[in-house]
């Protein structure tokens, strides 16, 4: 941790600079963060917020409303680097609480790059290879960063203005500016969160036993052998040099203490904005809706093989990035294997479809997939046709006072085209798994274990598998649903992930009122295990792969799927409510006080002195006290306290009785 300097600050109205790649970008779950986190923000920081990341031109200008800077200073700051020709885009970011963004044009300074990168080298210590691209950008941005906050408090104290500066930064890719601040000695307050670390992911992806070893690998052997060393040093570096380091689990928190050798000050989970209906039925209808649409899907996808009742029809998903070990989609895929045998035995009418939804390199649609829908369409319009003839044939005979019989309503002109219909839907084929043409099929490892698991879409098989290797929309020529609208028509969402730091996909399944089975090696499931008493009774089934063999873990899970398929269509119904009723816990409202905590965290540690009595009148009597020193995480629970300060703890206890509450 940096040491301490004391100047008087006003550090009763901060200015906040969130620092990410992410800002108005879309790549993974912390622009999900940023999103959905800056109603709260906004409304603690009002126009003293703003945002941070580099200018992606192919989605900026869609998210980002142009303007002009109204604080004089911040303005000042950006005209100077304009001058020195760094191109900027400073505006509105167009989502809930129109947060003000600043985003630079990597490009306009690249020619610069050499430069910075024997800079950081001599000065900190940060080696950088020649032909990384994204670790040049992450240093190019990082130059960007630190050159701005410069500027903007050189300003400040030119003006005399005393406010505190914080500047939070997420992950490794926005992380150079951390040891940049201290180096330089910007006067600001910073925080660094870490959402997963970079050789925790590599490890797990590589088939090593991580957890059960984690505290004995040599982190500089193991970066520089999978070549993500430089990128090691920089997450590294960023983690040492912050006033306050957080992570957004425990799990994660004790990974990031042997492998960034630093202990964490805190836990920031991540939070999402929950929309409450004003009647449960509500999305109860939403469930049904969107349901339908996935069943016309469905009837298209298996034509030729649709012998199965939708009634009967029970929809697993599993979705996220395609990190076939890490997510656990290895696990799912047997999970449905073992399943699908123990439906054959014991003869249950009901069918699963189970979709994987992971974006992998493809060429296009296929034939199959595409034909589907097609054949089914025509099938559709012929009907509604016949419909419309049977429906008037039916009202003139009704009119005269007569019960017409079926062959008075069924004319040969209708039941041609019927025929020719229903005879187009024959096929000589299986169903296909997935729904486009792989880049490279035959070494795709989802397709692979699929076919040893022999999930071919046979007739007799009771588990159905789709493989949709793109993330949805409304626009989609098959499947035409946004993901959330997906999500609210399934039956379960199941995430047997091995290595998921938080695991937004769950939380969102909860949020919109969906079961899901998640693992306690994620954060969300280990977050819900200490809020809830008996998680499984709300809809959260949670596998245990920390204590347990890979083969007790697939077995459990096998028994949380079949356990789900016991229940009859109304005890589904109940359990959704159950679900959607922990959304609060779930809601930035409850968990953006973590973020709350961990700056003014930052704040007593830079500016100690500025909390006496005297600056300190009318401020918050929670920011009155130092933290203690952190203790020990416990190993075989992995538990790391969110700060070991009383005021500022907000008791596990406390939480579990305000569910109890919810949940009666």
């Amino acid at each position: 941790m940096p040491e301490r300097r004391h100047s008087y600050k006003n550090v009763e109205n901060p200015f906040l600079f969130e620092v990410a790649w992410e800002v108005a970008h879309k790549v993974g779950g912390i622009y999900t963060v940023l999103k959905t986190k800056a109603p709260v923000t906004c409304a603690e920081y009002g126009d003293r917020y703003h945002l941070i990341g580099p200018l992606h031109h192919q989605s900026a200008y869609m998210e980002v409303e142009k303007q002009t800077p109204a604080n004089s200073q911040l303005r000042g700051a950006i005209k100077a680097m304009n001058d020195a020709g760094v191109r900027t885009l400073y505006g509105t970011w167009l989502i809930d609480g129109a947060p003000t963004v600043l985003l630079f044009d990597l490009e306009s300074v690249r020619h610069r790059l050499n430069e910075w990168k024997a800079d950081l080298w001599s000065n900190c210590g940060i080696p950088s290879p020649e032909h990384d691209t994204e670790t040049n950008d992450a240093i190019i941005f990082g130059y960007l960063t630190a050159w701005f906050l410069g500027e903007l408090c050189s300003r400040f104290k030119q003006a005399e203005i005393n406010n505190a500066i914080i500047t939070h930064v997420h992950e490794w890719l926005a992380g150079v500016v951390l040891p940049l601040i201290n180096h330089r000695r910007i006067d600001v307050a910073t925080c660094f969160t870490t959402h997963a670390t970079l050789l925790g992911r590599y490890l797990c992806a590589g088939s090593v036993d991580f957890y059960n070893n984690l505290s004995h690998f040599d982190v500089d052997y193991e970066a520089g052998k999978r070549g993500i060393y430089h990128r090691y040093c920089i997450e590294r570096a960023a983690a040492h040099s912050a006033d306050v380091f957080t992570t957004v689990s425990h799990i994660t928190a004790y990974e990031s203490e042997h492998l960034l050798k630093r202990k964490p000050d805190g836990v920031t989970p991540n939070g999402l904005n929950v929309v409450k209906f004003s009647a449960l039925h509500e999305f109860q209808n939403l469930h049904a809706q969107n349901k339908e649409k996935i069943n016309n899907f469905v009837r298209g996808h298996f034509y030729g093989h649709y012998d199965f009742e939708m009634e009967n029809t029970i929809y697993f998903f599993t979705a996220g990035r395609y990190e076939f070990r890490n997510k656990g989609v290895d696990m799912f895929i047997e999970s449905l294997a073992r399943l699908n045998h123990r439906l054959k035995h014991f003869n249950l009418p009901i069918t699963v479809v189970a979709f994987i939804i992971m974006p992998a390199p493809t060429h296009n649609y296929t034939v199959d997939a595409l034909k589907g829908q097609a054949v089914m369409k025509q099938l559709n319009d012929t009907v509604v046709e016949i419909q419309d003839h049977i429906g008037k044939r039916l009202f003139e005979s009704a009119a005269r006072g007569n019960l017409p019989n079926i062959d008075e309503l069924m004319s040969d002109s209708d039941l041609v085209p019927l025929k020719r219909r229903i005879h187009s839907l024959k096929r000589n084929t299986l169903p296909p798994v997935v729904t486009h043409n792989m880049a490279d099929d035959a070494n795709d490892p989802i397709l692979k274990q699929l076919r040893q698991c022999q999930l071919h879409n046979a007739r007799e098989d009771r588990v159905k598998v789709v493989f949709h290797p793109e993330f949805l929309n409304a626009n989609n020529p098959i499947l035409g649903l946004d993901y959330e609208d997906f999500v609210r028509g399934c039956h379960l969402g199941v995430f047997p992930s091995y290595y998921e730091p938080w695991g937004y996909t769950p939380a969102e399944c909860t949020v919109m009122g969906l079961p899901s089975i998640s693992t306690n090696l994620s954060g969300f499931g280990c977050y819900m295990e200490e809020m809830i008493e008996d998680p499984a009774t709300y809809g959260i089934y949670v596998v245990d792969r920390r204590m347990k063999s890979v083969e007790e873990s697939l077995e459990q899970l096998v028994d949380q799927m079949w356990s789900f398929l016991q229940k009859s269509r109304r005890q589904r119904i109940n359990q959704r409510n159950r679900t959607e009723r922990l959304s609060d816990v779930l809601d930035w409202k409850r968990l953006g006080k973590e973020y709350v905590k961990a700056r003014h965290l930052a704040l007593r540690r830079k500016y100690g002195g500025s909390f006496d009595a005297r600056s300190r009148e009318g401020f918050s009597s929670e920011a009155k006290k130092v933290p203690r020193p952190l203790s020990a995480p416990s190993v075989d629970k992995v538990r790391v306290s969110p700060y070991d300060d009383d005021d500022m703890t907000l008791e596990v206890n406390e939480l579990s009785s305000a569910m109890k509450t919810l949940a009666a």
